[in-house]
């Protein structure tokens, strides 16, 4: 809720709203997999390690939406 993109402010709102039933949805399939959240995390630390040189916020905002590996 702190970042200052809006689009990922969104998202933090639409899950908090869905919390309970994204909850209940691993607890009936009794699946715990914290692989593609950890995936995402690793992501997203690399991209802030690349962007760590730039002194403005937009770079690394830029930097977010754009990985390699991502389609043009």
């Amino acid at each position: 809720m702190r970042s200052k993109i809006e689009p990922m402010k969104d998202i933090a709102k639409m899950l908090r709203r869905h919390q309970e039933l994204i909850i209940n949805w691993f607890r009936t399939k009794k699946q715990f997999n914290n692989g593609m959240v950890e995936g995402l995390n690793l992501k997203w630390n690399h991209t802030v390690r690349k962007a760590f040189g730039f002194r403005i916020f937009t770079a690394l905002q830029m930097a977010s939406f754009r990985q390699p590996g991502d389609p043009p």
